[in-house]
């Protein structure tokens, strides 16, 4: 159990909550002496965040630091071996660069103005921020090692150039005559919120710039992979040498189908060799050892429409090719996020329990031992170079991210001295447990008011996104203590298809998501009711994503609940399959017949309570057709009478700029001050007060 903050909370107020500075990410120095992390904070005009890094002292005696202080973001900062710091910006080189003539054709590296994305580099002791790699149409990845002063770089490549200046000329001709069109020939079309093509992913070296006149500290970037008979993804990590960098490529299949096989690239020629490519798997990276003889990899088995896919956590011998899986027995899915310095362990995440622990891993035996024990989720991890530190990101629901120090041996936790303090929590978080229908363990946080005891607090239920996932991290998107701030119990379970109590339960709600997954919500909500600090008769869900879609089938299952908030929803599976960004995923998981069967607008005429139907049209996850689709439906043929007017007691909050996710700092007020106001109408029998921004009156 977590005690709650006591003092002022800026978790109180909308405003406070907005400004509030959000840390994420951490980097160290080949030689351990410093940390650095990012730190966003919203802009003057209140439209966007700004990230900006910030070194941490990892003896915890010095006040955290501001590095940059730029007007655009720098991001992903990471060391290269002679201890400079690389990081991305749009960030202007220099006074004149807004009106900077077109790329020369001897180079092909300047882009016009200031819409790229670059590569800088501040260097080891001291100076200024200097740009050191430009790309026509930006640079989306730096990839360093700790071992090696080599830098690579990741960014689209148009394919019908050869060379960097047949690209910038090609990429100079589409822009100034506004050209958007993509001609496809693979399933490829979108991702997340932004459209692919024609340019793809490339693997570049950064070479210094030998041209005449070119400044000291110039590079140019040299391709790699463009003439490669396999696709490149995009992921790549470097070895300590930095001779070789291992990456995966996509392999595409018949019927629109594609896995991700693992291969590795020559820096010197560009020579690509595939290493493993089994057809039931799917791979991804993790890092290299110091010593630089193996490389930490997940292993993705395919799932199909019976059995549940499962990644294996298993580590490359880089000289013969072999692999082996570890950590097998704790039944986890294991992250890998570094090694230790003498190459013995591998440092993994895995979430378990409804919190994150870190572990070391075995690299011979495959043994797993848990590293920490606290109440909390990390992300980042860095094993120090003398061996005897971790220093890792971490957080729960009782507080955000913070850069932590954990002791190797003990496994003992200290807080650094961060750039942003805890926030004080307006309530006090607690754990409740209940059996599900087939006698399954589940589990729940509960975020609850101070005077819950003497008065019963209305209840949320909210349901987590994936489905793959788990309520066990701080969220700045979903966040339940603006709704405790509010007088509101949270309920944060993790029904069937959670993540960290083993392949069994998630086989349990495997391509049947309206089964154990609804079941299991239903179990733990009558726990949570059962309590003396719940207030029973005024209840309502959430839930967005696979969350938007269990919001969608409780709708159409039960009448249990005041109101319903579903957000960024699936609602006709058989329409989803083919609109959604990943639809080769989809497939694998549903028959035609279990897509249908648990299609929740099959229900739409049994749906009696009042719905908020939130979408943006940039979700190309789950795109826009879902939500108009669910609005259209609950009109037509929901159980809810529509006024003569036309007007209904359902409602759709629509943000034409926003993705799957809401991350414009006024549009996540705006759909926190809705939300509030739409479950004070129903929940508690208030008056709406709508924001002044929608323009509206009347409470409408």
């Amino acid at each position: 159990m977590t005690e709650s903050t006591s003092g002022a909370s800026p978790l109180t107020e909308l405003s406070d909550y907005i400004a509030f500075p959000r840390l994420s990410g951490l980097t160290i120095s080949p030689d351990g002496a410093r940390l650095v992390t990012e730190v966003a904070v919203p802009q003057a005009d209140g439209t966007a965040y700004t990230t900006h890094l910030w070194e941490i002292d990892p003896h915890g005696e010095r006040p955290a630091r501001q590095l940059t202080r730029g007007t655009e973001s720098e991001t992903s900062p990471a060391f290269s071996g002679d201890g400079t710091l690389w990081f991305l910006s749009k960030r202007p080189g220099d006074p004149t660069e807004a009106t900077e003539a077109a790329p020369s054709e001897g180079t092909g590296q300047t882009t016009e103005g200031t819409g790229d994305v670059s590569l800088w580099c501040l260097p080891a002791l001291s100076g200024e921020a200097q740009r050191m790699g430009r790309w026509p149409g930006g640079i989306s990845a730096a990839v360093t090692s700790t071992g090696t002063s080599r830098v690579l770089a990741t960014a689209a490549m148009l394919p019908a150039a050869q060379t960097a200046a047949e690209h910038a000329r090609l990429h100079r001709d589409r822009t100034a005559r506004h050209v958007t069109g993509v001609l496809h020939d693979t399933t490829s079309l979108r991702f997340w919120d932004h459209d692919l093509g024609p340019a793809r992913p490339q693997l570049f070296a950064l070479d210094p710039d030998t041209s005449p006149g070119a400044a000291p500290q110039a590079a140019t970037l040299r391709p790699l992979t463009q003439d490669s008979e396999v696709e490149f993804s995009g992921e790549a990590v470097l070895n300590p040498e930095g001779s070789t960098a291992l990456i995966t490529v996509i392999i595409r299949e018949a019927c629109g189908d594609e896995r991700r096989a693992l291969a590795s690239v020559e820096v010197s020629s560009g020579a690509v060799t595939l290493i493993d490519d089994d057809v039931e798997s799917r791979w991804s990276l993790g890092p290299i050892s110091g010593d630089g003889r193996r490389a930490a990899v997940v292993r993705g088995l395919r799932g199909t429409s019976e059995t549940a896919g499962r990644p294996v956590l298993e580590v490359l011998d880089l000289t013969s090719g072999t692999l082996h899986p570890i950590g097998g027995s704790a039944d986890l899915w294991f992250t890998p996020l570094d090694w230790t310095p003498d190459g013995a362990y591998v440092l993994a995440q895995a979430d378990q329990n409804g919190r994150g622990p870190l572990f070391l891993i075995d690299a011979e035996t495959g043994e797993a031992h848990q590293l920490t024990d606290d109440e909390a989720t990390y992300s980042s991890a860095h094993a120090a170079p003398n061996g005897e530190a971790i220093f890792a990101v971490r957080s729960s629901y009782a507080y955000p991210n913070e850069v932590v120090r954990v002791d190797r041996y003990t496994g003992e936790v200290t807080r650094l001295q961060n750039p942003v303090e805890r926030p004080a929590l307006p309530g006090r978080l607690t754990e409740i447990e209940t059996l599900a229908d087939d006698d399954t363990r589940l589990r729940a946080w509960l975020a609850l008011p101070e005077n819950a005891e003497t008065e019963p607090a209305p209840l949320l239920l909210w349901i987590h996104g994936g489905p793959l996932n788990s309520w066990n991290a701080w969220s700045w998107r979903w966040n339940p203590w603006l709704m405790v701030a509010r007088g509101y119990a949270v309920l944060l379970p993790d029904p069937a298809l959670s993540t960290g109590y083993g392949q069994e339960f998630i086989q349990r709600g495997w391509g049947s998501w309206g089964g154990h997954p609804y079941t299991d919500l239903m179990s733990i909500t009558d726990a949570a009711e059962a309590r003396d600090d719940i207030d029973a008769s005024r209840t309502a869900a959430m839930g967005g994503s696979f969350g938007g879609y269990m919001a969608n089938w409780v709708a159409g299952h039960t009448d249990r609940f005041d109101a319903i908030v579903t957000h960024a929803s699936l609602w006709a599976l058989d329409n989803f399959s083919g609109t959604t960004d990943s639809p080769f995923l989809w497939r694998r998981q549903f028959t035609d017949e279990a897509a249908l069967e648990h299609s929740p607008h099959r229900f739409v005429e049994q749906i009696v309570t009042p719905m908020l139907v939130i979408h943006g049209d940039k979700d190309y996850r789950v795109p826009i057709n879902e939500g108009n689709r669910l609005w259209n439906d609950l009109l037509h043929r929901s159980g809810l009478a529509v006024d003569a007017d036309g007007r209904t007691p359902h409602r759709y909050l629509y943000f034409p700029h926003e993705n799957h996710w809401i991350l414009s700092p006024q549009h996540t007020a705006l759909w926190y001050e809705v939300i509030l106001a739409f479950l004070a109408e129903h929940v508690l029998g208030e008056t709406p007060r709508m924001p002044a921004e929608l323009g509206l009156s009347g409470g409408r």
